[in-house]
């Protein structure tokens, strides 16, 4: 039996990317959990304590930049395990894997890098040129 469109992965190619996803998942959530202990640090027992006269304006400025770059990290890194969650949640609803402008299987090598995907390049690339998301 010829299989002319195929509609949706297999329960194994699911399982498959879930692996890939749970495993991405786990180190994004450490790596987020790492960038907010850098913006939460507030110093305590640390040399900080004990010898404040080595601390300078333009250290307080660098510390202050890298908790800010820190917390836009932590951002991008939160948003990034929430997508993970949710290509988990389509998964479990077998429709992972579907484009959703077109509605077609998104190609298992775009999957493998962007797990998280939920557009084949062709719609990312019509959707940019029409200046949507």
């Amino acid at each position: 039996m010829a299989e002319d469109v195929k509609t949706r992965y297999s329960d194994e190619e699911l399982e498959e990317f879930k692996v890939i996803i749970l495993d991405m998942l786990e180190k994004a959530k450490s790596e987020y959990n790492s960038l907010r202990e850098v913006v939460m640090h507030n110093g305590t027992n640390d040399i900080e304590d004990t010898s404040p006269s080595f601390r300078t304006v333009e250290d307080d400025g660098a510390n202050q930049l890298s908790k800010e770059e820190a917390s836009q990290l932590a951002q991008r890194q939160y948003k990034f395990i929430q997508n993970l969650e949710a290509a988990l949640v389509r998964i479990e609803n077998k429709t992972y894997g579907i484009c959703r402008v077109t509605g077609k299987l998104i190609p298992k090598e775009r999957l493998r890098l962007v797990p998280h995907a939920t557009l084949t390049v062709e719609a990312k690339e019509m959707l940019a040129k029409n200046g949507q998301k």
